[in-house]
């Protein structure tokens, strides 16, 4: 065992996840530990960076699928280099500013008409008379499009 490489029980206690939970996100593909002589999994340093941005990810609702994707730009079998992290954090960023912005368009339109098609408030007949955003697809139009003209 290299010094700065850690046992998986090591892992788990700086990063407060079950060894089960970590076995798991290397069968998805989310952690790349080695194996040494015994067959005993190492980890980098770094891996608890990866874990943590996976909990944190987690946390806002990002599937694990997402996180594969944010995650595979990342060297697998070193620790990844500031720009790298760079990198992904700017992709990521922007999906989270997408969700952001979703978000924020949720909370200033649910009490009011959301674009669901629905007609079954008063305002409905004022906001989306006709259900006329259905030409712009299926579902809530005003908060899924970022930009939505009320006069439509």
């Amino acid at each position: 065992m290299r010094a700065r490489d850690l046992t998986i029980g090591q892992v788990a206690d700086r990063t407060g996840l079950a060894a089960s939970a970590i076995r798991h996100y290397e069968s998805e593909g989310l952690v790349h530990p080695y194996r040494n002589a015994s067959g005993q999994r190492r980890f980098l340093r770094s891996d608890i960076r990866r874990l943590s941005f996976i909990l944190i990810a987690q946390q806002l609702g990002f599937t694990l699928t997402e996180i594969r994707e944010q995650l595979a730009p990342l060297p697998a079998n070193k620790g990844p280099t500031k720009s790298d992290w760079s990198r992904m954090s700017r992709r990521f960023g922007k999906v989270l500013d997408e969700r952001i912005a979703m978000m924020n368009r949720l909370r200033d339109r649910l009490d009011g008409c959301i674009g669901c098609g629905c007609l079954s408030l008063e305002n409905c007949e004022l906001y989306n008379n006709e259900d006329r955003l259905a030409k712009r697809g299926t579902g809530p139009r005003y908060v899924i499009d970022e930009a939505v003209d009320d006069a439509e």
